[in-house]
């Protein structure tokens, strides 16, 4: 239903952009989230967007760096990230959700993985 792609190895510094596909505009839920989930550590959540009429939040550790975005008629959400560091590589999921605009802000913070029920199967992110 989620399909997440566009994970590399890259250099430090280097750029990649995630794509994570819902397969039917069913499955594009209003509130959309990035996790990621490093080698031995918790699965954390970085981005999220809200994607009737837009409204995004970041965690700290890519606030700046990485940007989500949308494109309803392709039914896709996407990660573009820049200034990528060796502590970004892990693996990269999307997830989905039906929120409010301000519950979709505040979700990854108050619930974390809790906040989604619909998962892709990732995307594994190298950095070097």
């Amino acid at each position: 239903q989620l399909v997440e792609s566009g994970g590399g190895s890259v250099q430090a510094g280097g750029s990649l952009t995630l794509s994570c596909a819902a397969s039917s505009s069913a499955y594009l839920s209003n509130c959309m989230g990035w996790f990621r989930q490093a080698p031995g550590k918790e699965r954390e959540g970085i981005a999220s967007i809200y994607t009737i009429g837009g409204g995004a939040w970041y965690a700290d550790s890519v606030k700046g760096r990485f940007t989500i975005s949308q494109d309803s008629a392709k039914n896709t959400v996407y990660l573009q990230m820049d200034s990528l560091k060796p502590e970004d590589t892990a693996m990269y999921y999307c997830g989905a959700e039906d929120y409010s605009v301000s519950a979709c802000m505040t979700a990854i913070q108050d619930l974390g993985v809790a906040a989604f029920t619909s998962w892709g199967q990732g995307t594994q992110v190298t950095v070097s």
